[in-house]
């Protein structure tokens, strides 16, 4: 089992910044890769940005230039800095972790941890 747990979410203006941390905890070894996922209200859940065990990352056109993911192995700790952002980043940002390859298909689907998730607001 893995446990996944956000912190750093919070309330900024158009233009700010933040740096969401996921700490993994468990039986981390077998992960694969790792993402930062969002959901805004009355929206679907969307991948945000999702870094492989080697290192290479991607990030959703969306937020390509403003956000950068990356991982620390020795420390199981993954972080998402966030600049410039915009009220359209409002969303409930959750980290999630995979022990398949599914993080290899299109759309980053079927995670096999979630953490509880962080609340991000950005007013205009």
């Amino acid at each position: 089992q893995v446990k996944l747990e956000e912190s750093g979410g919070g309330s900024v203006q158009t233009g700010g910044s933040l740096r969401l941390s996921c700490a993994a905890s468990g039986d981390t070894s077998s992960l694969i890769c790792m993402a930062w996922f969002r959901q805004a209200p009355g929206k679907e859940r969307e991948g945000v940005a999702i870094i492989y065990n080697r290192g290479a990352t991607i990030l959703d056109p969306s937020v390509k230039g403003r956000f950068a993911i990356s991982q620390n192995n020795a420390t199981d700790t993954m972080w998402l800095q966030m600049n410039n952002l915009k009220p359209a980043d409002t969303a409930m940002y959750y980290c999630a972790a995979y022990l398949t390859r599914s993080c290899y298909s299109v759309d980053w689907s079927n995670p096999s941890y979630w953490g509880q998730g962080t609340q991000v607001t950005v007013s205009s």
